[in-house]
């Protein structure tokens, strides 16, 4: 018998340890995250101790291998993002801004010392990592970045600033970007050097239970050895955009899901005209039409995992489905608050709160607009980015 909320029978696409997997992690945002998240989003606070939580849990770089990291498989990487997203939109980006952002680009691109000294205590959630590219005036044009770091002796001078960087604030290395002679390229920074601070923004109506910051870099002094050997150029920085844009495809599915699964249960028990609010036509083709919408959501990123996982994913299919399950999980959140009357305005409920999360999570790793033009440019051979 189909589940009544997985009509299309997804969980059969699923293998059991892809299922066994969820089940853990859907566990962890039942004990861990669902009973403090209205207090952590109130006061905007991010609990640093759950880093070595999630690390113990295998969270963290999940996707890489080698290097103290767990190995796992795009899918399984893609279930746990769901699964932190119906807990909470910040919960889940620290997952991706350690383990996509600034592990991916040390594992990628990185030396040997470089892997071997950072990427274990990293997954263990020892060591908390920050990936500096946007800047106060170049989001979506990350060419135009004015962040410079020079030669001097046998190192570099980086001067600059960054700004909506996850985590810098109580990170111990940042990868920054900034432009150089010979291209763009990556440094690792620790955050203890001197020149080097970050602020975090505030207030914030949006990702309240993570931590954003404004970075300045100010004549900071960096060994040659700080840079990331392995790449030159903006397919740096690109190719780990990609993977923390791949984690959103399934982590707004989960933001959507837990609005729909909220909504359902408070209209089968409230009460009006002495009938459920489920029992309305106009209330059950909301409850319709937000399922088919996580239902194909939710089908998509599993597609698109299992292309990733067999090597042949491309830049432009992770835009379809960052673009439209974003654009849907939004939809979906704000037609379940709804649903909830003015109680859904409250912190008892989270559908707004996701709806507010997931303002942020469209616009970063790629504006709607970004997304649709690299789609309008692989249709039509055509680029209006300029």
């Amino acid at each position: 018998m189909l589940a009544k909320s997985d009509v299309l029978n997804l969980d059969g696409l699923l293998s059991a340890a892809e299922l066994s997997l969820r089940g853990s992690v859907r566990s962890f945002v039942a004990e861990r995250i669902r009973p403090n998240i209205k207090k952590w989003y109130e006061d905007g606070y991010f609990p640093v101790e759950i880093a070595r939580e999630m690390g113990a849990l295998g969270l963290l770089g999940m996707h890489l291998k080698g290097y103290g990291c767990p190995g796992r498989s795009a899918v399984e990487y893609g279930i746990a993002a769901m699964e932190l997203e119906a807990g909470d939109s910040g919960l889940r980006t620290f997952v991706s801004v350690q383990g996509s952002l600034a592990m991916s680009a040390i594992h990628k691109w990185g030396s040997e010392e470089q892997k071997n000294a950072y990427l274990p205590g990293m997954a263990r959630g020892e060591i908390i990592g920050c990936f500096g590219l946007t800047e106060p005036s170049s989001g979506s044009d990350p060419s135009s970045m004015q962040t410079i770091a020079t030669r001097s002796g046998n190192g570099w001078v980086l001067n600059g600033a960054k700004r909506w960087i996850g985590m810098a604030s109580i990170a111990q290395v940042a990868v920054i970007w900034a432009a150089t002679d010979e291209g763009i390229r990556g440094f690792l920074v620790p955050t203890d050097v001197e020149g080097f601070k970050a602020t975090p923004i505030d207030p914030k109506l949006s990702m309240r239970a993570s931590i954003q910051c404004d970075i300045e870099l100010d004549n900071v002094e960096l060994l040659d050895s700080a840079m990331l050997p392995g790449v030159q150029g903006l397919r740096g920085p690109f190719s780990c955009l990609n993977e923390a844009r791949y984690g959103i495809i399934w982590g707004a599915m989960g933001a959507a899901r837990d609005s729909y699964e909220e909504a359902l249960k408070y209209s089968l028990e409230r009460m009006q005209f002495n009938k459920p609010l489920a029992s309305y036509q106009l209330t059950q083709e909301k409850l319709v039409n937000m399922l088919i919408e996580i239902q194909k959501g939710t089908l998509l990123a599993i597609h698109t995992g299992r292309l990733k996982d067999a090597g042949t994913l491309e830049p432009v299919q992770i835009s379809v489905g960052k673009l439209n399950n974003c654009r849907e999980a939004i939809a979906i959140c704000r037609e379940a608050r709804t649903i909830l009357g003015g109680n859904g305005i409250t912190l008892d409920h989270s559908p707004l709160r996701h709806a507010n999360n997931l303002e942020s999570v469209r616009t970063y790793e790629g504006t709607d607009e970004v997304h649709t033009l690299i789609l309008g440019n692989h249709i039509t051979g055509q680029r209006a980015f300029r």
